[in-house]
């Protein structure tokens, strides 16, 4: 072609050649004119989703078909066999056929997974975790799609498209990868007050778990569960790790990216091959139907979340990880999650973002699978006998025999097959619909900041300087003034001193103190509702959520030719008794030598390991291997590093040396001397090692996780 007819071509006015308007008047991909692209279209304000919403369907179909192959959201996963365990019946709720019998396994597949990054992205990065849990039950497949958060950034499936556009790198040059640390997530963030609560969660350490094995998982949706008399309650649910709550320093993992950024899927992967089954409790937290306004809190938000001071936690069952998959891909990549897969006993609540997502999901799966028999893969077909008449498309493995795809019919099997509207398997729960049709939502949404200063409030002071910190951070990525300035005012509405401390970091105005003393919404009108007079809730807290479990947890001993085996040998004997992992650091591989003379494995170098890949320090004694690790400047690092990451630490003798930069050592008389706080931090002479007195305290450390009331941690040299 020449370069005259290109040109003719190019200046072509054709439908293949249509203009995109940039102008400020919002269109679908029809050209028709939105007037609200904030709330889908529902059947009354707490109604159900409607299917005729063409615009919540049309962004939700154009969103979930975007990328190929990859999981859009949640790429990044790992996951495991297991099986779950009801502890009693639990028909006086549910007919739930795998919630009845104590004694039946029920198999599952669980997929634990970032949010944001790609499949290549690191574990470690500050985002919300999937839990997502398959229930292969007799009745057929029950998913449990959740967060390791209790609630989420919007109240509308229609702007899940809108939020992940934000979150994902920008689209300019694809950066950054997983992070929301950029100019696009906080601009939404900060036009959206709704997201207010998520924000809080998602800066503070509930962000970067120690683990999976770590974490909770919560449906973050209120679902239904119809006992077999039809009657029905309001349901939460909420997994509960049985290692306890634990995370880790911000430091510490932007280096764990580095060091390991498999480290959560390796964590996962080697406990279950070592036996260490990871465990969880199942709970619900329950509300009768036509008592939730009790509350205070509308339960089709899920924005919001019942604090388990008004309503606790109900355990009723286990589950337990035993088995990693046979094939990542097969297993891990197929697997086909869906809040729509429900069983008899369990049904859905007219939550508008949950209601989107039962379109969503099977249409997600269609397009990363290529084909609507996804669902015959092995890792997703049921373990129940099946019976449908659904045929061919691709990827269809299963030959039919039978003439008839269709019912009612009579071909089959000669006589007549036809569904006759019995009782028998899923009903949905009645639920009386009786208001016009529209594009908005209730009132009660309307309170965006209240919980957001529950949590706020719930939180202990080393928490509290941690959320601080995130936010700093991830607005100093921020390069419009304005953004960050927006966004700062919008937390003032959560707490004035928390946003005036954020502001100060970040050269902005500080946020108006007037405007911060006001209330968006509804909440002036819940004044004596239970949930407005809760001014803090513990269970919001990380703090004190310890388990007396402290097994697979990992305790680096930092050793060189020369250390006293003799006093540490019983500290290494009882922390294994324990249930810990204690590895050998040494400055080479293979073995040194001990002052005893005889020699000892080594585990890792300072060169191919590092702080970050422990939970805990141990300093043997012996004069030699002190004099070697303080002159290697790697040996040191490693020590102050742990310091800094409060993570338990014990010295025995000479090993204290590794830490007297921070003001510890050793009298002459070798009782302990500490000039600074020492949370965490253990220290005695041989004999008290050798006798066993300063195991124990160590493992008391342990429990703990971390000692986040340490102080002066900025100056440490790590």
């Amino acid at each position: 072609m020449s370069l005259y007819r290109r040109k003719a071509s190019a200046n072509k006015t054709s439908p293949d050649t249509a203009k995109f308007d940039n102008s400020n008047t919002l269109t679908t991909a029809q050209g028709v004119q939105i007037p609200d692209n904030h709330h889908s279209l529902k059947a009354g304000a707490h109604g159900p989703t409607l299917m005729e919403d063409f615009i919540l369907r049309e962004k939700l179909m154009h969103f979930d078909h975007e990328r190929i192959p990859e999981r859009v959201v949640h790429a990044r996963g790992a996951a495991a066999h297991g099986y779950f365990k009801v502890f009693k019946p639990f028909s006086q709720y549910s007919s739930a056929g795998f919630l009845q019998d104590p004694s039946v396994e029920t198999p599952v597949f669980v997929r634990f997974s970032t949010a944001v990054g790609s499949r290549g992205s690191a574990d470690t990065v500050r985002d919300v975790r999937g839990f997502a849990v398959k229930f292969y039950t007799q009745q057929g497949n029950y998913d449990l799609v959740g967060n390791n958060m209790p609630v989420y950034f919007i109240q509308d499936a229609i702007k899940f498209p809108d939020l992940m556009h934000a979150l994902k790198p920008e689209p300019q040059h694809e950066m950054p990868q997983a992070s929301s640390a950029h100019d696009t997530f906080w601009d939404f963030a900060s036009l959206m007050p709704e997201s207010t609560h998520m924000l809080m969660w998602l800066m503070s350490d509930r962000a970067i778990p120690r683990s999976y094995r770590m974490m909770e998982g919560f449906g973050v949706h209120t679902f239904k569960l119809v006992n077999p008399h039809g009657q029905s309650c309001f349901v939460k649910f909420h997994w509960q790790p049985k290692l306890g709550l634990h995370s880790m320093a911000w430091d510490e993992v932007q280096k764990m990216a580095g060091q390991d950024p498999d480290f959560h899927r390796r964590d996962l992967w080697d406990a279950i091959e070592s036996g260490h089954f990871p465990e969880w409790e199942l709970g619900v937290q329950l509300v009768e139907v036509g008592k939730e306004a009790e509350l205070g809190i509308d339960l089709l938000d899920p924005t919001k979340l019942i604090p388990e001071e008004l309503v606790p936690i109900l355990p009723i069952g286990r589950m337990v990880l035993n088995r990693n998959p046979d094939n990542f891909f097969a297993e891990t990549e197929q697997v086909a999650f869906n809040p729509g897969h429900l069983v008899p006993g369990i049904d859905f609540s007219n939550d508008p973002l949950l209601q989107g997502r039962l379109f969503s999901y099977a249409d997600s799966q269609l397009s990363r699978m290529g084909s609507p028999n996804f669902q015959a893969l092995q890792i997703n077909r049921p373990a129940c006998p099946m019976h449908h008449f659904q045929r061919d498309g691709r990827q269809q493995t299963t030959a039919q025999h039978d003439r008839a795809a269709y019912e009612p019919n009579t071909l089959v099997t000669g006589a007549e097959f036809r569904v006759d509207g019995s009782k028998q398997g899923f009903q949905s729960s009645p639920d009386t619909l009786a208001s016009i049709k529209s594009r908005h939502q209730s009132a009660s949404f309307d309170d965006h900041f209240s919980q957001a200063t529950l949590f706020w409030n719930s939180q202990s002071q080393a928490e509290k300087e941690h959320i601080v910190t995130a936010f700093r951070f991830e607005l100093s990525k921020v390069k419009s003034k304005e953004i960050r300035q927006r966004t700062v005012d919008n937390l003032a509405h959560v707490d004035l001193k928390l946003a005036t401390r954020i502001a100060a970091k970040l050269g902005i105005d500080l946020p108006n103190a007037a405007a911060a003393a006001g209330r968006l919404g509804y909440r002036h009108h819940l004044l004596q509702s239970p949930e407005s007079q809760l001014q803090e809730a513990p269970s919001l807290s990380m703090v004190g959520r310890y388990k007396p479990d402290i097994s697979t947890r990992k305790v680096a001993v930092l050793a060189a030719d020369g250390m006293d085996m003799i006093s540490v040998r019983r500290v290494m004997q009882e922390l294994t008794d324990a249930g810990l992992e204690c590895k050998v650091v040494a400055p080479h591989l293979g073995h040194i030598g001990t002052a005893s003379g005889r020699t000892l494995a080594v585990d890792f170098t300072f060169s191919n390991t590092s702080s970050v890949m422990f939970d805990a320090v141990l300093l043997p004694g012996g004069v030699a291997s002190a004099d070697e690790l303080c002159r290697l400047g790697t040996a040191v690092h490693f020590a102050l590093e742990a310091y800094k990451h409060c993570k338990p630490m014990c010295a025995i003798n000479e090993g204290v040396r590794l830490l007297s930069s921070l003001g510890f050592s050793m009298s002459q008389n070798k009782d302990a001397v500490l000039t600074v706080p020492t949370p965490g931090v253990v220290i005695a002479d041989s004999q008290k090692a050798i006798e066993g007195q300063i195991s124990q305290e160590f493992i008391t450390a342990i429990l703990q996780h971390r000692h986040w009331d340490r102080v002066n941690l900025d100056s440490v040299p790590a």
